[in-house]
């Protein structure tokens, strides 16, 4: 089974964010234990007598908040990039993100498209794999958050009934809820969301860019990543690119 494991950055109620971001990576379930490890021992090396209590967020870490008020600016900055190093190496690891202009989506709900968007990606991917000769189904987990109820009811009704670009095939069961601090997968999840947003919102590609090639792509062509944004935006992100190149 392939899991994808999701999180959210930016708030729909705080008008001074003007994207949402819901983002994450999708992992062969063999993989979750040596990927958890690897982000263990970076842990261990900076927390050595409570590595397992640290947890992995793009905001802490940046601003230096919880454990990491007193790891030094450039050493939070390091062990970020580290981290998504573990990704960027990672073989058959793969990226899905939405950034969802709040604004150009308006009235609509953006968390709520975004999610629709990754989950027919996601579904994509696995039909992919399933042509190829592997068989393998899908499941989603997110951090908890408001958005609990919600989502699982979309994610029912796209197996039942449909999303608007056809029917979920390859998702058996609704999403999962899980605390951030039980798994290291949310936190390599939250960490991607982060350094989307910081792309979107303040056009800090630092960590981005350490990640961006992983976005699920096939024959050229991105496929894992979305930027839902006005029509006359002029945006040159990575996906608005190849858009204008199609």
């Amino acid at each position: 089974m392939h899991i994808l494991y999701l999180d959210d950055s930016g708030s729909v109620s705080n008008q001074a964010d003007r994207h949402i971001v819901l983002a994450g990576i999708t992992v062969f379930e063999r993989q979750i234990y040596w990927l958890s490890q690897e982000i263990d021992r970076i842990a261990e090396r900076y927390f050595s007598d409570s590595a397992q209590d640290v947890e992995f967020r793009g905001t802490d870490i940046r601003t230096g908040k919880k454990h990491w008020r007193k790891v030094r600016k450039d050493d939070r900055i390091r062990i970020y990039q580290e981290v998504m190093q573990i990704i960027s190496s990672s073989r058959d690891v793969r990226v899905f993100g939405a950034a969802i202009h709040k604004q150009a989506i308006s009235p609509n709900d953006p968390m709520e498209y975004a999610f629709e968007q990754i989950c027919s990606r996601f579904d994509y991917y696995l039909r992919r794999l399933y042509l190829s000769g592997n068989p393998q189904r899908g499941l989603i987990v997110l951090d908890k958050s408001s958005y609990e109820t919600s989502l699982q009811g979309l994610a029912k009704g796209f197996r039942l009934e449909g999303h608007r670009w056809g029917q979920l095939r390859n998702l058996p069961e609704a999403p999962f809820f899980v605390d951030s601090k039980a798994t290291r997968m949310i936190q390599f999840a939250d960490l991607i969301a982060h350094g989307m947003r910081r792309y979107y919102e303040n056009g800090d590609a630092v960590f981005f860019n350490s990640f961006a090639h992983k976005f699920d792509s096939h024959g050229g062509v991105i496929h894992g990543l979305i930027h839902y944004t006005p029509p006359d935006s002029g945006c040159n992100c990575l996906i608005c690119r190849q858009k204008d190149n199609h």
